[in-house]
């Protein structure tokens, strides 16, 4: 089976010719032209189950939807183009992507991940790695001293960091986190969601495996839910991961694989609008009277700012989050008095969204009480700050 290996035709851009770049790869989705009808968008391909030649194969090289299918390559080229990558998987959730990682590895395995992070994630390793007999540690990725501390060389197989980590944005150095994994023994995932490639390419600073829920920015208008895999490259571990998916029947359906490559043309105008956005917004909040904190590592005083300059390109991200002075209670009517702000979960999408994510994590959050979690959207800046910075002040 191949993976991210979208169908070809002539009218491809020739290798041979000029380089060009991602952005533009991207906006014409690597520019295939359907052989069929000569239309500029491809095809979307729904079909289950495919014919076999007379000789009982299948020279199409498909043979049933659940391990493949022709649109959901036709994204997966897209995501390994901009992540510099040989292959890419796509799933039908960012969780069933992750969780195909931890699934890959073999019972006794020492995991290690990071303390702040996505908490559905965090959760099901909580749950799920004393079942699968995995050893797992939870560590401050930002601290690369207790990463070191951490590690046990041949035992430790998978190194798992998130950067920016949600929802406190806090920041891992990937090519020092990567060195300290490889020389364990050990390889490094990271899960770039609220980076996405238009801003970092963990793989080209020594990761092994980039995950990203596409149902975020990737896709960025909230109507897909999907992730995805990327690798450095197609060894047995890959493999195994593959084979994971098709054995669970966890590929992305093709209509949302078809939705994913039209919103993958528009990425890097999305998220340039995106970060620059959040990027004004911190600036603004920062010295707000009713915000006792702004965490955004695009902040020369965020304590991840240098490393974020040196591994992020062209800004730092669409997310952020406040502190509200006045604490929990000031934060929660903060979030119900905005207009313009959606009260929603999940991120990256055009409409910019609000929540107080202590009361989504539960107990064992490290999501202060006093937190609002920010996804800026593509509206004007300028209407996002007077909405909020009014909503602030209602509630104090």
């Amino acid at each position: 089976m191949r993976q991210s290996d979208a169908p070809k035709d002539e009218a491809a851009p020739d290798a041979s010719g000029p380089a060009f770049t991602k952005r533009s790869l991207a906006a014409q989705a690597l520019g295939r032209i359907d052989p069929v009808t000569k239309g500029v968008v491809a095809p979307l391909h729904v079909a289950t189950t495919f014919l076999r030649d007379s000789d009982n194969g299948y020279s199409s090289g498909f043979s049933y939807a659940r391990p493949d299918n022709a649109t959901v390559r036709e994204a997966e080229a897209v995501v390994a183009m901009l992540e510099e990558a040989p292959a890419a998987l796509l799933f039908g959730s960012g969780m069933a992507a992750a969780t195909a990682v931890f699934s890959a590895l073999e019972p006794g395995d020492h995991v290690i991940a990071p303390r702040v992070m996505y908490w559905g994630l965090r959760r099901w390793l909580q749950a799920e790695a004393p079942r699968r007999s995995l050893d797992l540690d939870f560590v401050a990725m930002d601290d690369l001293d207790a990463l070191r501390a951490a590690l046990r060389p041949g035992k430790t197989r998978l190194v798992w960091i998130e950067t920016p980590g949600n929802p406190l944005w806090t920041v891992t150095d990937i090519a020092a986190a990567a060195r300290l994994a490889h020389a364990a023994g050990a390889r490094l995932a990271v899960d770039s969601t609220a980076a996405s490639p238009v801003h970092t390419r963990p793989l080209t600073l020594g990761a092994d495996i980039v995950m990203h829920s596409a149902t975020k920015i990737l896709n960025g208008h909230s109507d897909v839910v999907a992730g995805v895999l990327a690798t450095a490259k197609t060894d047995g571990f890959w493999e195994r991961i593959a084979a994971i998916r098709s054995g669970s029947g966890a590929i992305l359906g093709p209509f949302e694989a078809y939705l994913l490559t039209r919103s993958l043309r528009s990425l890097h105008l999305r998220a340039e609008r995106q970060s620059a956005n959040a990027a004004a917004l911190a600036r603004r909040l920062h010295d707000h009277p009713h915000v006792a904190a702004v965490l955004y590592p695009g902040l020369p005083d965020d304590p991840g700012h240098a490393v974020a300059a040196g591994q992020m390109e062209g800004g730092f991200g669409f997310m952020l989050s406040i502190r509200v002075a006045g604490g929990e209670e000031a934060a929660i009517a903060t979030a119900a008095r905005v207009r313009l702000w959606k009260r929603a979960t999940s991120l990256g999408g055009v409409e910019s969204l609000i929540e107080h994510r202590a009361s989504v994590e539960g107990p064992d959050t490290p999501c202060p009480p006093d937190l609002l979690r920010l996804s800026a959207g593509i509206e004007e800046v300028d209407d996002l700050f007077a909405d909020l910075d009014a909503a602030l002040r209602a509630a104090h």
